[in-house]
């Protein structure tokens, strides 16, 4: 009997320790093969050792697996080439919001041609622009102006859709699970090929492909083509949570606050990093209006604007709607187990405003933000509330509790807070029918 071969060994030694090993890509396929069958043998496939053998995509393996009928009772760990490739983007699905503060869309719309023909364009024109706008046609657009809002929302509340808000009135009247949210002061970005960067199809695909806010991918998304998880991730997380909220980056001119752009004029940013990740769960972040988009039927509800400062004005420095929205909605994402993601797509954003003009106005929201994203970190919600209605329900009352006696803008906004749910309630059930 002739003594066995060190490739026998080490495929027994391979087969003693497999309980140890999280990831098999790198054998060639015939030893992968045969330590299969090995393992079939000494009966020693359990679902986490098959969700290995599926992750390393060898035809060979995978076509034994399929040929013994080998299934997983829980959904197995999809390589990124496969959870790619059931991408697909439904028109019928999303609805792109347009912010329109100049009245004249004409270039803007043309330079927007290529990637928004054929999607459904919900255009909010700012309460305050007395012009009529143009709008080149071959678009499928709805055009809402302020008696637009007036006729839908009681005089009472149609205020808080002044100026940049005005956006939110277009996520109201939405009937399409996705949103994506646009200014008109944006052009389409190139990433570092020289190449248009599709910000539909780069959205949709961050949510339509799972988040992992529990456990941080060093890789960045592992869902994207030509990523994957990196060694040690546990496979029990690999499934992720769903992605409900996709915050894009600028270029040119990046999202900056008024005292940094005052410091520093000339201060741009010119880098394409083609990249995504998961904001981690319990970590804050200041969201951004412009080029978003969500999952509207599950956060919807918190996304509206509710801060408004007393000396607030109408350009980006000087709002902090947005700002307050994105520790609403990330708190309630963390709540439900839901996930956020930040990165690629890329707009190029066009000068408006003038920083040293806008200090004085945001400044107060600079000094508020030191109070409220400690508040904010270390808020609970209970598990009662199961809703994105129910978990901005909750804040409201603990906003009123704890900041609302000190700071009258705060209980302003939780007030605002519950307008808007009650107002979405409201606008939905119309919408809807």
């Amino acid at each position: 009997m002739s003594p066995p071969s060190l490739l026998s060994l080490a495929i027994d030694a391979t087969l003693l320790n497999l309980h140890n090993i999280s990831d098999l890509s790198f054998l060639p396929e015939h030893v992968l093969s045969d330590l299969f069958l090995r393992t079939l043998k000494a009966g020693k496939l359990t679902e986490r050792i098959l969700k290995i053998f599926i992750a390393t995509e060898k035809e060979e393996v995978i076509s034994m697996i399929q040929a013994l009928n080998i299934q997983l009772v829980m959904t197995p760990v999809l390589p990124t080439s496969k959870l790619m490739s059931q991408v697909s983007i439904d028109k019928n699905e999303v609805d792109i919001v347009i912010a329109a503060f100049h009245s004249d869309l004409t270039s803007f719309l043309e330079e927007w041609r290529p990637i928004f023909s054929g999607f459904h364009l919900i255009v909010v024109q700012d309460p305050d622009l007395k012009e009529e706008l143009k709008i080149p046609k071959g678009f499928d657009i709805d055009v809402y102006t302020k008696l637009d809002i007036d006729k839908l929302i009681s005089s009472s509340n149609a205020s808080m859709f002044s100026g940049y808000a005005c956006r939110y009135f277009g996520y109201l009247v939405s009937k399409r699970k996705y949103i994506i949210s646009i200014d008109d002061d944006c052009s389409p970005a190139k990433d570092n090929n020289g190449d248009v960067a599709d910000i539909v199809i780069q959205h949709i695909t961050n949510l339509k492909t799972p988040a992992t806010p529990i456990f941080f991918n060093t890789l960045y998304d592992p869902y994207r083509k030509g990523s994957d998880f990196v060694r040690g991730y546990p496979f029990s997380l690999r499934s992720g949570v769903p992605c409900v909220l996709s915050c894009g980056l600028w270029l040119n001119l990046a999202d900056y606050d008024a005292p940094t752009q005052s410091l520093k004029p000339e201060l741009r940013n010119s880098r394409y990093v083609d990249a995504v990740l998961t904001v981690p769960k319990y970590s804050m972040m200041p969201m951004s209006g412009i080029n978003i988009a969500f999952d509207r039927e599950t956060v919807g509800p918190a996304i509206f604007p509710a801060l408004k400062l007393a000396k607030e004005g109408k350009v980006r420095w000087e709002t902090m709607e947005d700002i307050w929205c994105g520790l609403v909605v990330k708190v309630v994402c963390d709540h439900l187990q839901l996930g956020v993601k930040t990165g690629i797509p890329y707009v190029w954003r066009n000068e408006r405003g003038s920083a040293i003009d806008s200090l004085k106005k945001e400044w107060e929201g600079v000094k508020l933000m030191e109070e409220v994203v400690p508040f904010f970190q270390t808020l609970k919600l209970s598990q009662d509330a199961v809703t994105a209605e129910a978990c901005v329900t909750e804040m409201v009352v603990a906003i009123k509790k704890e900041k609302g006696r000190s700071h009258p803008e705060l209980a302003n906004a939780a007030d605002n807070m519950v307008e808007w749910v009650k107002i979405w309630k409201e606008v939905q059930s119309r919408v809807l029918v």
